[in-house]
């Protein structure tokens, strides 16, 4: 089955707007998002510190240790300030993306063509520390095999342009779908594992995993956040399983 890993990016956001009170706790949603079945959890700690402080990374390590089951990943950019996290806390998986210090959000893949020998050495030490290296990617099929030439374990597709065309319509949608079936194919062809992640939601997840059955990580953090305000944080976690597990994977 398809895993979902919950980003608690937006639940520190939430939390610096009063940083004082320190509500809502970081720590304390993510242990309710894995008491109610969530995989794992998702950190993408920025320089700026717009939302993960460093002490959330160290804090949601040590909880992560009581769920034996439950995987910690870190996503970030590893030439800014990254690579202490994970010589620290050597999470579970390192996902390594390709974004700008004043990005908002992530918005591309890695151009490994431009990039792989500067990543190289960086996949290598990681893997030595023991994580699981996953790559951001476009949807680009002839790239795969690159990226599982560097070293890395795994990709991550980058699914905000599925989630557009998902959100034009559906013959946009199915378009879309194939192309990130294509990309997921050629990447599990190439030997690397498949994550996917950004701007997927309720209404999209389950189109997504039903092209690509070879996708064994979601990471979901805005929409799930967000719809955890109408639903509680419990059903809302529960709810994208149900998503997931609408299009059981094989793979």
């Amino acid at each position: 089955m398809t895993k979902l890993s919950v980003n608690v990016n937006k639940v520190a956001t939430l939390r610096n707007a009063r940083p004082k009170l320190g509500i809502p706790n970081v720590v304390q949603l993510a242990r309710l998002c894995l008491e109610s079945g969530a995989h794992g959890i998702t950190v993408h700690p920025r320089p700026d510190r717009r939302h993960i402080e460093p002490q959330d990374v160290y804090d949601l390590a040590r909880l992560l240790k009581s769920y034996r089951s439950a995987e910690f990943n870190i996503e970030g950019n590893p030439f800014h300030r990254y690579m202490d996290f994970a010589r620290d806390v050597r999470p579970t998986q390192c996902t390594l993306v390709p974004d700008d210090v004043a990005q908002s959000t992530s918005d591309h893949g890695w151009d490994l063509h431009r990039d792989g020998e500067r990543l190289r050495p960086v996949i290598d030490e990681l893997r030595s520390l023991g994580c699981r290296v996953s790559v951001f990617m476009d949807a680009t099929t002839e790239d795969m095999a690159l990226a599982k030439e560097l070293g890395a374990d795994r990709v991550e597709l980058y699914t905000e342009p599925y989630a557009a065309a998902f959100a034009r319509g559906h013959a946009d949608a199915q378009r879309a779908a194939r192309l990130y079936g294509d990309a997921a194919r050629a990447a599990y062809d190439a030997g690397l594992g498949v994550n996917a992640g950004h701007d997927l939601n309720l209404d999209n997840l389950p189109l997504l995993i039903e092209m690509c059955p070879q996708i064994a990580e979601v990471s979901i953090g805005h929409a799930l956040i967000a719809d955890a305000l109408e639903l509680g944080m419990a059903r809302a976690v529960q709810a994208y399983i149900a998503a997931i597990e609408r299009y059981p994977t094989d793979a």
